[in-house]
């Protein structure tokens, strides 16, 4: 039976409370006043399949990005209870060096069901670290390569069956200006995911893990029928935009941004095709947060009614031509 309107709000706001529950643990925790002042950090909750189910309000741009970084974390580890993935990389789905994304499971315990651990879903936060290392304080020089921002961190096991790898952590701290904050910052995002895990499970103890999941689904589904309703209500055709950013911070040339918008059958497609090539200095953008800056464009029109989740990208699709300031190639 389809869960009816009063459920669905129900669901839909039990879930987002989970994220906003973790960020409030992470601001609270943290030691910087980069995370615990200025709360540049997001944290958000995906099913089983890694799709967005939802996120707290938090930084638009880092929750976008962050199915990307989950989708990575998946291809390239198999997770198991206990288990929290780190990596910052902007090219698997990261933003910048200093955001540091975590990524890890969560499980229930069934009686009576094999297997008696089952997957409900992922917690993914990501918070910016006032240094990550790199040619300047603050990790955000004037670069014109990935490497003088700051230590990459590929997607890893920094906690693998709930034992810390503290030789990891090491190897960060020692590459950055500021490593008793760092230590101060990981722990609580490493705490904002404990948190997150034990509101999913109460969540899953008091509705049932099959109610969960019909609930995952629908949540999701409302959400794209209702952003398809709201492109439908834009006249269908194509239009055109040309902006440009001064420079970037390298030489003095303009650096255009072209996009040509298609609205058809409830549809949108944002073509960047003409924009500039990638750019010696630091503004490129890679294209997971190309995406992030479409739907939130999209995520601003659908009104605060409409929770924001995979089914909210569905009907959005970003083309973007690798090699561009949109899609730039590794170390840009």
């Amino acid at each position: 039976m389809p869960l009816d309107p009063i459920e669905l709000t129900v669901f839909a706001s039990l879930f987002a409370s989970v994220a906003e529950e973790m960020g409030v643990t992470l601001g609270r925790a943290a030691y910087s006043p980069n995370i615990k002042e200025r709360r540049d950090y997001s944290c958000a909750v995906f099913d089983a399949e890694g799709r967005l189910a939802a996120q707290a309000a938090h930084i638009p741009v880092h929750l976008g990005a962050m199915p990307h970084a989950v989708r990575v974390a998946r291809e390239r580890h198999t997770f198991g209870a206990g288990d929290l993935v780190i990596f910052n990389d902007p090219y698997l789905g990261g933003t910048h060096l200093p955001d540091v994304t975590m990524v890890s499971p969560v499980f229930v315990e069934l009686d009576g069901q094999e297997p008696r651990e089952q997957l409900v879903g992922y917690l993914a936060s990501r918070a910016h670290q006032a240094d990550i290392g790199g040619m300047t304080a603050g990790s955000m020089p004037v670069s014109t390569e990935l490497y003088q921002e700051g230590i990459i961190i590929p997607p890893l096991k920094v906690i693998d069956g709930g034992k810390t790898n503290q030789a990891l952590l090491e190897m960060i701290y020692r590459n950055v200006r500021t490593p008793k904050e760092r230590a101060g910052d990981f722990a609580a995002q490493m705490a904002a995911h404990r948190t997150g895990e034990e509101r999913l499970r109460q969540v899953v103890a008091r509705y049932s893990l099959p109610k969960v999941q019909e609930a995952l689904e629908a949540v999701m589904e409302y959400s794209e029928a209702a952003t398809r309703a709201l492109l439908r209500t834009i006249p269908a055709g194509s239009y055109d935009f040309e902006d440009c950013l001064d420079d970037d911070g390298v030489s003095d040339q303009p650096v255009p941004i072209k996009v040509r918008i298609t609205i058809a059958d409830g549809e949108l497609t944002a073509d960047f095709t003409g924009s500039a090539p990638e750019c010696t200095g630091s503004v490129n953008a890679v294209l997971a947060v190309t995406q992030s800056a479409t739907y939130y464009v999209v995520r601003c029109l659908t009104g605060e009614e409409v929770h924001v989740n995979d089914g909210c990208f569905r009907p959005v699709q970003v083309i973007a031509p690798e090699g561009s300031v949109l899609n730039p190639r590794p170390p840009r």
